[in-house]
């Protein structure tokens, strides 16, 4: 069954159409859905039984079930999440000087394969379709709710587990949800998809008419240096990515954001800032550079650059008039970082598996010597 927040709003209304129903009431279910965030269809207390039943019929209410909830000291909170199919996702709320931030997932695992990422150690299993990814939001949502503190999610990311454009259809879906001005009303302008760099769908987003943010997580100024971290970057080198984002800036007039994760004695050189540097130099008034403290994860070799590292590389964009910013760390201490908690969890779920079939296996063993041993004395 798809959940209810797979419906855009002309769908429920065709949906009710169908029925005999008038559109005022898809209006209605989505006044309860996005304005007073309810967690079930029994709280739609002016909505017919007789749309209510077979709406439940088809459509489940909320596809994620809690696992586990960590809370940092900077009240950034990572949820993890179980499906229907019981896969796991992470979904992480933010607290910033301008608002309330949520970074989505948007696939189970991922297939871009990035060497430092933590999301790539499972490869994807499937989409998230558009409902789960909006229930995501309206989890947290419900979650600041509870608080008591009359505090509303004001941003998104789509920057989880996966690569959103490798599930475009769902994730254009979901942000025309989100941005409805009859839905959560969250601005074009304070939402941001990020891309590992596919090429083509960089070019279809630019077509799209939002107003919502790109940003592209480079991490590296060159082919070579690219191509040994990030594998996408084999089919889409830096040529062909950079021609998308013309054609992207070209048509939309936006600026673009610069992921770039900085990996001790990978791309954390003053050359390599350099050579990032004369690549930005054709868009500098419409480029924008973060520069990301690397966050180790247990599976992978890559370690943090050096705090000095940071400063000098920082220092070199600046003064080839770079915008760049280094960006503040949220929830370090709980492993807030994309695939880190799945992934830790994962490990203690095999862990106990392995552990639950060896002592499955000696019992079985320790029955079938006493067995023998009966046998033989019998």
């Amino acid at each position: 069954m798809r959940s209810i927040y797979s419906l855009t709003l002309a769908d429920l209304t065709e949906w009710l159409a169908q029925r005999g129903e008038k559109p005022y009431r898809a209006d209605q279910i989505w006044q309860w859905l996005y304005r007073h965030h309810v967690a079930s269809y029994e709280e739609m207390t002016n909505i017919p039984k007789k749309i209510l039943e077979p709406l439940s019929e088809e459509f489940v209410f909320s596809p994620l079930r809690t696992e586990i909830v960590q809370k940092a000291q900077d009240k950034t909170t990572k949820f993890l999440f179980e499906l229907h199919d019981h896969s796991m996702i992470e979904t992480v709320l933010m607290y910033h000087h301008y608002g309330i931030s949520v970074c989505v997932t948007t696939q189970i695992g991922c297939n871009i394969g990035c060497k430092f990422c933590a999301s790539g150690l499972i490869p994807k299993v499937r989409d998230l379709e558009a409902g789960e990814i909006v229930a995501q939001i309206m989890y947290v949502q419900r979650h600041l709710d509870q608080l008591g503190q009359g505090e509303k999610v004001s941003h998104i990311v789509v920057m989880g587990i996966g690569e959103p454009f490798d599930n475009y259809d769902n994730v254009m879906k979901f942000l025309r949800i989100v941005n409805s001005d009859k839905g959560l009303a969250i601005g074009a302008r304070h939402i941001t998809v990020s891309t590992s760099g596919l090429a083509p769908k960089i070019r279809e987003f630019a077509r799209e008419g939002l107003q919502v943010n790109l940003a592209v997580s480079l991490h590296a100024p060159n082919n070579e240096t690219r191509s040994s971290i990030m594998k996408i970057n084999r089919e889409y080198p830096i040529e062909e990515l950079f021609d998308a984002i013309y054609e992207y800036i070209e048509r939309t007039n936006r600026r673009v954001t610069f992921e770039y994760i900085m990996i001790d004695g990978v791309n954390d050189t003053p050359q390599h800032a350099k050579e990032l540097a004369a690549l930005l130099k054709p868009m500098l008034k419409l480029a924008y550079v973060n520069l990301i403290p690397y966050n180790p994860v247990a599976e992978n070799p890559f370690q943090r650059s050096k705090a000095d590292n940071i400063a000098r590389f920082f220092d070199i964009l600046m003064k080839n008039n770079v915008n760049c910013v280094v960006r503040k760390e949220h929830g370090t201490e709980i492993e807030a970082a994309c695939g880190q908690l799945r992934s830790q969890y994962e490990r203690k779920r095999k862990n106990k598996t392995a552990k639950k079939t060896k002592e499955e296996i000696r019992q079985l063993s320790q029955e079938r010597k006493a067995a023998k041993i009966s046998a033989q004395t019998n």
